[in-house]
């Protein structure tokens, strides 16, 4: 059970234990609308190391804690937690399945499927992923790795505050960090757009990952247009492609196979693969105004 790590003095109302702290992303991974809660529990006396703007670099023992939720006529629903342990031979992904009662969550190593309302008023089958799923996105060169705390993507108040209370030795310097989700129109179609595509497509399209024979590295920090799939035609694609040319043609989303994929519901169409029920309308209008936006040099 959830309870028995003691993370929560009260699970229902997600409220941390001592020793483990809430934090947010700037820009977060979307799972068809749900409100995620995220924790990191460090043990007693330990610090993360970091890696300039990448992830940081949790001790062993620590714990990464996601919970997913959605408000029903009024109330917020807790379906999943997911937990990412680190032991002595790495990480340890792990899905729990909270009760009706919303008292605790057990282990589902199988996963499950729940019927959810979305905040756009969509009823879907919210599928809760099973261990040996959370590899396809967790999958870096046959590890399991975290993918959301990364320097860049947390705020500098909250860096601040994690090494002031003695976490991190230091606050990593980062060049250029993402962008706030809910201020991305004030940040730029840009940096909005790559800040998407790096938090919801780069833990599998980069070298190493799931989808590295795609031949798309959509991270942050990739300047080369032909890999973040300007003029770049699709290696693994298949039907996906949906006769469209290329991966991303400047000035043009309509002939762009990237946006038709993140537009498509359809089986062995849709991107990304998992946890996928919606179209996550804003993320597509950002990366199709992007498209729209790019010189036809294909200047990123």
């Amino acid at each position: 059970m959830l309870s028995e790590y003691g993370f929560f003095t009260d699970g229902a109302a997600q409220a941390p234990a001592a020793g483990v702290r809430a934090y947010r992303l700037n820009t977060p991974l979307y799972s068809d609308g749900a409100e995620k809660l995220r924790f990191v529990y460090l043990p007693a006396g330990a610090r993360a190391g970091t890696e300039g703007e990448g992830l940081l670099d949790f001790p062993v023992g620590s714990a990464l804690i996601k919970t997913f939720a959605f408000t029903e006529s009024g109330s917020r629903r807790l379906i999943e937690t997911r937990v990412l342990l680190h032991r002595a031979d790495g990480w340890l992904a792990l899905p729990y399945l909270w009760n009706a009662e919303q008292t605790d969550a057990k282990l589902a190593l199988a996963g499950a499927r729940v019927a959810v309302t979305t905040p756009a008023g969509e009823r879907i089958d919210y599928r809760v992923p099973n261990k040996n799923q959370c590899k396809e996105c967790h999958g870096l060169n046959d590890a399991v790795i975290p993918i959301g705390p990364k320097a860049r993507n947390l705020s500098t108040a909250w860096l601040n505050d994690f090494a002031r209370d003695g976490h991190i030795a230091a606050v990593p310097v980062v060049a250029r960090t993402l962008p706030v989700w809910e201020e991305r129109a004030e940040a730029g179609v840009e940096p909005a757009a790559r800040a998407y595509l790096d938090v919801n497509c780069a833990h599998c399209h980069q070298p190493g990952a799931m989808a590295s024979n795609s031949g798309l590295d959509l991270r942050w920090e990739q300047t080369s247009a032909q890999a973040l799939g300007v003029m770049k035609r699709p290696v693994a694609a298949g039907r996906g492609a949906g006769n469209l040319l290329f991966d991303l043609v400047p000035g043009k989303p309509g002939e762009s196979i990237m946006v038709h994929r993140m537009a498509s519901l359809e089986g062995g169409v849709a991107m990304p693969e998992l946890g996928k029920g919606t179209v996550d309308k804003e993320g597509l209008a950002v990366v199709e105004r992007w498209v729209a936006a790019m010189a036809p040099s294909g200047a990123p």
